[in-house]
């Protein structure tokens, strides 16, 4: 139900004579997780305000499609069980008995409605001052053709969980309750793959660089999640984004 361990391939989008260039978010102050839907009339404004997050450069900001919206009679064409079960994981950690969207997950601590930019930079502000922002520091760099992914250290343990993303992706809705409207989608979610596993030590690790070269597959987050018993995701403490090297409007 939740992300396992797979193989160690690291699938980024690349350029396939392997000579793209790496850019990360520097220093993230958090990161934000938005769940939608195409068919939820209440979640074009939280679209737009992820754009936002996107476009401020200091957040790692991420969108899951979920599935529970389909029996409108639109499909969501970016959405998957996968995203939906996340979701419920992050209500199951938060003590919720259902989900809503648009919700916006902050730091995997906490939630609140994702269509408010203001709200969700102060949330993440004051997990910083809290002490409950990124304290681990996370990069990834390319070397030739492989990634290098470097944590260093600190408390407790936690997952290395990689989110792979479509940078943007436009979407005319032909049915449900946003019938008619052109979408415009941000950082997509499409696979969630956890790779290794860190101890509170400095370490590095190195994975294969695949060509994707099909689609729109862009680039991926790299977070440092940790988890509950039952393997519900949960606090996240650290976190960076690796783009494909190619450029796409």
């Amino acid at each position: 139900m939740f992300p396992t361990v797979r193989s160690a391939a690291f699938l980024i989008g690349l350029l396939s004579a392997g000579l793209a260039s790496a850019g990360e978010v520097e220093n993230p102050k958090g990161v934000v997780e938005l769940f939608t839907a195409q068919g939820c009339a209440s979640c074009p404004p939280a679209d737009a305000a992820l754009k936002k997050l996107v476009e401020q450069g200091d957040v790692v900001a991420l969108a899951y499609h979920v599935d529970y919206w389909n029996y409108l009679g639109w499909t969501d064409t970016l959405s998957s069980k996968e995203n939906t079960e996340r979701q419920y994981g992050y209500a199951h950690s938060f003590g919720r008995s259902g989900v809503y969207t648009p919700q916006a997950v902050v730091n995997g601590r906490d939630h609140l409605i994702g269509t408010d930019v203001a709200a969700i930079n102060q949330k993440m502000d004051g997990m910083k001052g809290a002490g409950q922002g990124l304290t681990v520091p996370v990069k990834a760099d390319m070397n030739g053709e492989e990634i290098e992914i470097s944590i260093g250290a600190g408390t407790g343990k936690a997952d290395i969980v990689i989110a792979y993303f479509t940078k943007k992706e436009k979407v005319a809705v032909e049915k449900g309750e946003n019938t008619g409207k052109q979408m415009e989608y941000w950082h997509s979610v499409y696979d969630v793959q956890t790779v290794g596993m860190w101890d509170g030590k400095d370490m590095k690790i190195t994975v294969p660089a695949r060509t994707m070269g099909k689609g729109k597959k862009d680039g991926c987050a790299i977070l440092l999640q940790s988890s509950k018993p039952g393997g519900e995701p949960a606090a996240i403490v650290g976190a960076t984004v690796l783009m494909a090297g190619r450029k796409r409007d």
